[in-house]
């Protein structure tokens, strides 16, 4: 990265807000700002040298995959290769890298193309996974190896927890919950609205209402995958991350 980039005090105090946030205390915010550029912005911005997050997002991609894989191999001994692989590709999938980073707001700190931005870019799934793992490429690079691994894992702690009797989806419940009943006392509400196939291979469809009101509708081979899924379009409708 060419270390003599100049970002604005503006920008600079932006960075320091959302990596307070995430618990860094950054040696290098030129990395951060980088992690937080997209290719769209760079390639707008005329006559400069902009350096967009692809490269921090290659080295991030790899510090994930071994951290998670280090420590599913310690935590799970019993687990097979096969089962292995499984969780870890759950645990680090687009889906799972866009919901995380729209739990910490990631998208609010994207630097994007006007035409990016405008067709709803700091949603766009692919984009959040790809920052989200740029961050982590730029933490590896500002703090070493130890505190990456510590903020991976701290990262993504609750669908690690997740993965205790097989269960490998996202907690997208909780984080709807957590949204919805902010600033109020909502009632939120799952109701199984419907059932198909035979009773060893069955799918249910799952509503979650709020006070009420249809929020998100849901299909899964039980209830509470039905009901995550549900959850999901939920977040969805409130824009909180683009299916």
């Amino acid at each position: 990265m060419n270390m003599s980039v100049k970002i604005s005090h503006k920008r600079k105090n932006s960075i320091l807000i959302f990596c307070e946030q995430l618990g860094i205390t950054p040696f290098n915010i030129n990395l951060f700002h980088q992690a937080l550029t997209h290719t769209s912005f760079a390639n707008e911005a005329k006559g400069m040298t902009v350096e967009h997050n692809e490269r921090l997002e290659f080295l991030g991609d790899a510090v994930l995959d071994i951290v998670i894989s280090d420590y599913l191999f310690r935590t799970f001994p019993e687990m097979t290769e096969g089962n292995l692989t499984k969780a870890r590709a759950h645990i680090v999938c687009e889906q799972a890298l866009a919901c995380l980073a729209g739990k910490i707001h990631l998208g609010d700190y994207l630097l994007l193309g006007k035409g990016e931005d405008l067709s709803g870019g700091r949603k766009r799934t692919s984009i959040l996974a790809d920052a989200i793992e740029a961050i982590i490429g730029a933490v590896y690079i500002d703090q070493g190896i130890k505190i990456a691994n510590e903020f991976v894992l701290t990262l993504f702690m609750r669908d690690l927890e997740m993965l205790v009797g097989g269960n490998y989806g996202r907690d997208y419940k909780t984080w709807f919950q957590e949204e919805v009943q902010k600033d109020s006392d909502t009632r939120i509400v799952y109701e199984v609205v419907g059932e198909q196939g035979p009773d060893h291979n069955k799918v249910f469809q799952v509503s979650v209402y709020v006070n009420g009101l249809l929020q998100g509708t849901g299909t899964g081979k039980n209830k509470k995958e039905a009901e995550q899924q549900a959850a999901l379009q939920a977040l969805s409708k409130l824009n909180l991350i683009n299916e």
